[in-house]
């Protein structure tokens, strides 16, 4: 059977064109695209055929409008430029293509009440079933909770929130198992390089580090304020190199870690020899730096894994998982035992 019209010109393919291909109904392309169980495996294979050939691709608000269902997850973002919030986002993705769902995303322009309720406007635009939010302030968190949001969603948080949506990694718990790793070396003049004070993160792995340190009773100094980078690593080290009134820096992450290995070299200085360096994320280029970075991982897969389980328990009853995931010390060249 040939198929005339506008197809073979480059208008997308339509349902009624796959019906006349196949040689079947409209209503019964539907039935297949729905997986109706009273359809003949014959028929099936026939308009999965006409589907293939023409390369046809279901249109999400007719399916919305024939299922009530749009099988879409929204995801409301802040940043996803650092690598924790863009692992996060693949790790959803992934996730939610292995469980049938697509994914649809909305930057955050700021963070006041408008600008999230724009965002989360647009996601529900796009018939999103479900939500998940990631943000690095708990102020974003604090005004979604004030909203009155009609879908299942899923918070990304690393406190300690027993809320039934909120998901988290323990930051708490990697940063005291980075601390102790330092400790356990000989190490007790430690530095911390936090990141930007209103981030949970930093928040949280300031608390893990000061909580350690107190553990073993072990006198700190205030932790250096940071901005993630690694040009503010660099500059920490400078300045800190000059005192040498330290053997070992936790960074709070590995781009700052890096910037300070950076000092270290150029300072004449040897890492692990003269410093002890960890840091916190695990990033792919971590293991190549130079030495390779002692560090804290986070496992994004099964955080994405957990996030898209927690909204489908609540869509459609699926598998549950604990709300909070441990991080792991990954432990490379970069620490070393205090020397004598």
């Amino acid at each position: 059977m040939h198929v005339t019209g506008d197809v073979t010109s480059g208008r997308a393919a339509s349902i009624r064109d796959v019906a006349r291909l196949a040689g079947v109904s409209h209503q019964t392309v539907s039935r297949v695209l729905n997986d109706h169980p009273s359809m003949r495996p014959a028929t099936r294979q026939r308009v999965l055929d006409a589907m293939e050939s023409l390369q046809y691709r279901p249109n999400r608000a007719a399916r919305v409008l024939v299922t009530s269902r749009s099988r879409t997850i929204g995801i409301l973002i802040f940043n996803r430029f650092h690598y924790g919030p863009a692992s996060s986002v693949l790790a959803i993705e992934e996730a939610a293509r292995i469980a049938g769902y697509s994914v649809v995303t909305a930057n955050l322009r700021g963070t006041d009440p408008s600008a999230i309720v724009e965002a989360l406007d647009h996601l529900l635009d796009q018939a999103a079933e479900g939500l998940v939010v990631i943000a690095p302030q708990q102020r974003v968190f604090d005004a979604i909770s004030t909203l009155s949001i009609r879908v299942p969603y899923v918070t990304l948080q690393s406190t300690e929130h027993e809320e039934t949506h909120a998901l988290s990694v323990d930051q708490i718990t990697g940063a005291r198992i980075a601390t102790r790793h330092l400790l356990e070396l000989g190490h007790r003049s430690i530095y911390h390089l936090t990141g930007p004070q209103d981030w949970i993160e930093a928040e949280a792995r300031m608390r893990g580090f000061l909580a350690e340190m107190s553990d073993w009773d072990v006198p700190t100094t205030a932790p250096i304020l940071g901005d993630w980078t690694a040009d503010f690593g660099y500059r920490a080290g400078r300045e800190l190199l000059r005192y040498r009134d330290f053997t070992a820096v936790f960074s709070s992450n590995d781009q700052m870690a890096l910037g300070f290995l950076h000092a270290v070299r150029e300072a004449g200085l040897d890492c692990p020899g003269d410093v002890s360096i960890v840091g916190f994320d695990d990033i792919p280029e971590a293991a190549h730096f130079a030495p390779p970075l002692t560090t804290v991982r986070q496992d994004f897969p099964e955080l994405g894994r957990r996030c898209v389980a927690l909204l489908l328990g609540q869509l459609e009853g699926g598998e549950g998982y604990s709300n909070t995931i441990a991080p792991e010390l990954v432990v490379r060249a970069s620490t070393a035992p205090l020397r004598p």
